[in-house]
């Protein structure tokens, strides 16, 4: 979609939508009857930037999940951007294992107070969350950042965001655990 904001309230629509009714939702069966939809920060067009990739050498790296297990990553790239005027960057990675893609965890201070305490997602071509590039720059939008499975039930084994991937910044954008009260 042309307008990232309209972009964003489809998303919305289509997540709560999945996570309230498919099969494969993170929520138990019996905590779908009644599902409102799940929780977001409103929209802020600040926290959509374009990152330039910067190509490292491969490293393998085993990253922790939700349970006892870890999953191999390897790190191909560092993902350079600037966010409310201040530099920063996150480490890309490729799954080994599953079906493959780029995956770009993060975690922020809003862990475990507004968002799932191990972090969140941010792109994760497996589940089709990737908007792109925009004049060869990859397209950050943290907006569009989700839970992982596992912050819903502990059925689901998620890898969690490394230590690397720790902003200093609170991203106050994409999915909450709840909604506000």
């Amino acid at each position: 979609m042309p307008d990232p904001h309209d972009a964003w309230l489809h998303w919305r629509k289509v997540r709560d939508e999945l996570t309230g009714s498919h099969p494969q939702s993170p929520l138990a069966a019996e905590s779908r009857d009644g599902f409102a939809g799940l929780a977001y920060f409103d929209y802020d067009p600040s926290f959509r930037v374009h990152a330039a990739m910067v190509r490292s050498e491969p490293v393998e790296r085993e990253i922790g999940t939700s349970r006892w297990s870890s999953y191999r990553f390897s790190r191909f790239a560092i993902a350079e951007f600037e966010l409310h005027a201040r530099p920063h960057q996150l480490d890309c990675y490729w799954l080994e294992g599953y079906a493959g893609g780029l995956f770009l965890p993060f975690g922020d201070p809003t862990n475990a107070v507004t968002t799932y305490a191990a972090g969140r997602y941010l792109l994760d071509t497996v589940k089709g969350a990737d908007l792109g590039t925009h004049d060869d720059m990859l397209v950050l939008d943290f907006n569009f950042a989700f839970n992982p499975s596992c912050a819903y039930h502990p059925r689901w084994v998620c890898p969690l965001a490394p230590a690397e991937n720790r902003l200093p910044v609170a991203i106050e954008a994409g999915e909450r655990l709840a909604r506000p009260g």
